[in-house]
């Protein structure tokens, strides 16, 4: 049997203003935006390219005897693109106050791309909510 994730929520206070980042600032794709019970909707985004989605959610209760997340509160949400300089260029020209390209060495974040699988940037949401962009290669059958 496949486990597959499919999809992430993240804590927002305004979903509005969630949806906005993540799809005109992000390049989100819009999915789903819908009222799926009286009061509950679920706003769904997927980053291009990937199978997993994001939902941002209002009114939703949360999980039986799980705590809710905070606004903000999410860390270490990552996506890997195939170059990371156009995607930080993008990222900027949008209007996403993103990190300069990092990499890990030996005292820690350094400025600059580093080597493969080494090269990084960081943002947040409006709300706080961390993500990580990773440089990866393309699959073998893409190069």
């Amino acid at each position: 049997m496949e486990w597959t994730l499919e999809v992430v929520t993240v804590p927002v206070a305004d979903v509005d203003r969630a949806k906005e980042f993540y799809a005109d600032k992000v390049g989100f794709k819009v999915d789903l935006d819908r009222e799926v019970a009286p009061g509950i909707r679920v706003v769904q985004l997927t980053p291009p390219g990937s199978r997993c989605s994001i939902a941002l959610l209002q009114g939703m209760p949360g999980a039986p005897g799980q705590r809710p997340m905070e606004p903000g509160s999410l860390t270490g949400l990552q996506v890997c693109v195939t170059d990371i300089a156009a995607a930080h260029a993008q990222l900027v020209a949008r209007g996403v106050d993103v990190s300069p390209v990092r990499h890990a060495g030996a005292g820690g974040w350094e400025e600059g791309p580093g080597g493969e699988w080494n090269s990084f940037m960081f943002f947040k949401d409006p709300d706080g909510n961390g993500w990580t962009v990773q440089e990866a290669p393309a699959p073998l059958g893409d190069r």
